[in-house]
């Protein structure tokens, strides 16, 4: 498994449980899933670009006897990776993740809307100005944000995922300050799509066809505004939700596990195709509570078995309390959550983002974890 986070700690839970071996691949600042009584290796993964952390890769394979073990990428850094050197991994590794003409249409936000437009889906407005000086010659309507199309480089704006500009003034100086950081030819101007119901599809794939997926509703996130992760979710039935995230996918014939994020327009209520995530996803596992295991069903297709049909429950949730909580108190004294209705989503069951009784060790170093991560990027200027 390539990360440690906790989107890869719910991929050793999964495996780990059915008694299948993980070797976690870590590198960066979670160790979350190295920390697992499932993770049976664990490897720091070396390299600065594709070429080096392939041939590690390759090496880890003959020196581990990892060959025909299945290869789960657990960010968008990682899935590029893997789809770029497809064909050579395909050699060693049982794949659970697409080659690059299928993950390119995902991993290039100008890709994913320009294929949007062509299939009729809505999404949000946005622009490409090449300079400052052009962003502020645009006829927009403020705000607007500021984002990467390409998020492989960890710095301030793609740690921030989005920065929110309110007038000319500000455009000219965040966008300035971005290509500073970014190609201009890979940051995008984006309308902000108004409303507070954001929704996911999530399913895995075989030539675009679903052999399971669930609908899910991302009611918290953090950040509140351009959240880069989920909070607080819970799954529902919103048929229009799967309709339009499965024209993308049979658009492109995807295979393997992804997650299509919507938002719904408040101005017009009109659902807009918001991100494609090519990999597993933060908050995977509560599909696991809810009857679809897709870690497990991802392993086996990529081994040649049969994927067993599952049905989503409808009404489960999930949560990251040492994200949402802290984000949910500052809505809630700036007026923007009510405390009552926050409470009761603490008391009702929920599957837990990290902590499980038959595997306690990585929440008991989560919040030291976050600590240090977030001290060590505040005094390097990198974001939070």
């Amino acid at each position: 498994m390539l990360g440690s986070d906790y989107r890869g700690l719910g991929v050793v839970r999964s495996l780990g449980r059915r008694g299948v071996p993980v070797c976690v691949l870590a590198s960066g600042d979670d160790v979350l899933a190295a920390k697992s009584r499932y993770a049976t290796h664990r490897v720091a993964l070396r390299g600065t670009d594709d070429d080096e952390r392939c041939e590690v890769l390759l090496d880890l394979a003959e020196r581990l006897r990892l060959a025909g073990w299945a290869l789960f990428p657990t960010a968008d850094e990682s899935a590029a990776l893997v789809a770029r050197r497809h064909e050579q991994l395909a050699e060693v590794f049982r794949l659970t993740s697409p080659p690059w003409r299928q993950l390119r249409w995902a991993h290039d936000k100008r890709l994913t809307y320009e294929l949007a437009d062509q299939l009729g889906l809505p999404c949000p407005r946005r622009w490409s100005p090449r300079s400052a000086a052009e962003a502020v010659e645009l006829e927009l309507e403020f705000p607007v944000i500021i984002k990467p199309a390409i998020r492989e480089r960890f710095n301030r704006l793609t740690a921030a995922k989005a920065w929110r500009v309110d007038d000319r003034r500000s455009l000219r100086e965040r966008f300035a300050e971005a290509a500073e950081l970014l190609d201009p030819e890979l940051l995008l101007l984006q309308e902000i799509i108004p409303g507070t119901e954001h929704l996911s599809y999530a399913a895995l794939c075989q030539r675009g066809r679903p052999l399971a997926s669930v609908v899910a509703r991302r009611t918290r996130q953090y950040p509140t505004d351009f959240g880069r992760a989920s909070t607080f979710v819970e799954t529902i039935r919103e048929p229009e939700t799967a309709d339009l995230a499965q024209r993308f996918l049979a658009e492109i014939e995807f295979d393997g596990l992804v997650e299509v994020e919507f938002k719904r327009d408040a101005r017009d209520g009109v659902l807009k195709l918001l991100d494609v995530n090519p990999r597993v996803w933060g908050w995977h596992s509560l599909c696991q509570r809810a009857g679809v295991d897709f870690p497990y069903l991802a392993y086996r297709l990529a081994r040649g078995e049969s994927v067993p049909g599952a049905q989503a429950a409808v009404g489960v949730r999930w949560l990251r309390l040492s994200t949402d909580l802290p984000t949910s108190l500052r809505e809630i004294a700036r007026g923007n959550l009510p405390l009552v209705p926050y409470l009761r989503t603490l008391a009702r069951r929920h599957e837990s983002a990290i902590f499980a009784r038959d595997d306690p060790r990585p929440a008991l170093v989560e919040l030291p974890m976050l600590a240090a991560t977030l001290v060590r990027r505040l005094r390097h200027g990198s974001g939070v």
